[in-house]
């Protein structure tokens, strides 16, 4: 009997261990360890942050524009986030890796952005940053015309387009970033995989960019490898 117990002992306090490592970067109640940037806020002294709290949930209203920033920087994790469009589906988006406040538009931080636009879930978006896929040329187009400013080719489409529960419903993503590598799953399928990012941490954003978004869940726990390693 003492054989089986000790055994057991040991697993559960390994289980115990590696939930522990895992926390919530939201605790249901206010956005305490996340700041708003919102440029509007800084010319319109009426303009309301999009940014709040509902019912347990965290809202992005969609408008003015601007994103929701943890104070805290991370590096090699794993992010799940459950969202849903609370109206009429719209744009969104994941930022990870991101710095320097307003880099491209007067808007956008530093970063790689992982998209949570009404159909298209898992498209990479660089925003002063950059990262590698396979297949890039055909994903991502003419080499030559590639870059992460404004006239550049940004985007990296994902590799699905069925991934996404119908509107109303809860949606999971999962963004892994480790090292250089940043892999997304949404809804339990993968749908994007990238290496060589220009950037290999900072700071976690959410998007306020025109459509209203509940979240009910952002989780971080620390990872030293991707999943699909």
């Amino acid at each position: 009997m003492k054989t089986l117990l000790l055994p057991l002992a040991l697993f559960c306090l390994w289980v115990n261990t590696a939930t522990a490592q895992s926390r919530s970067l939201f605790n249901g109640k206010d956005l305490s360890g996340w700041h708003a940037d919102v440029p509007q806020m800084d010319k319109d002294s009426t303009a309301r942050s999009p940014f709040l709290v509902r019912n347990g949930l965290l809202v992005s209203m969609g408008k003015p524009g601007g994103h929701l920033i943890t104070d805290e920087k991370f590096e090699n994790y794993r992010l799940e986030v459950e969202y849903r469009f609370a109206g009429d589906p719209g744009n969104c988006g994941v930022l990870v890796h991101a710095s320097t406040p307003r880099n491209l538009y007067g808007m956008f931080p530093k970063s790689i952005e992982v998209q949570m636009m009404h159909q298209n879930a898992g498209d990479f978006w660089v925003i002063g940053e950059d990262i590698v896929v396979p297949d890039m040329e055909k994903r991502r187009g003419p080499k030559e015309k590639w870059g992460s400013v404004d006239g550049k080719l940004r985007r990296i489409p994902n590799l699905t387009d069925d991934s996404e529960k119908p509107l109303g419903q809860w949606n999971s993503m999962t963004i892994e970033a480790v090292g250089d590598k940043i892999v997304v799953w949404v809804n339990g399928t993968m749908v994007n995989y990238g290496y060589e990012a220009t950037a290999k941490k900072g700071q976690i954003a959410l998007q306020a960019e025109g459509a209203e978004v509940e979240f009910r869940k952002v989780l971080l726990t620390p990872i030293k490898k991707v999943s699909t390693d």
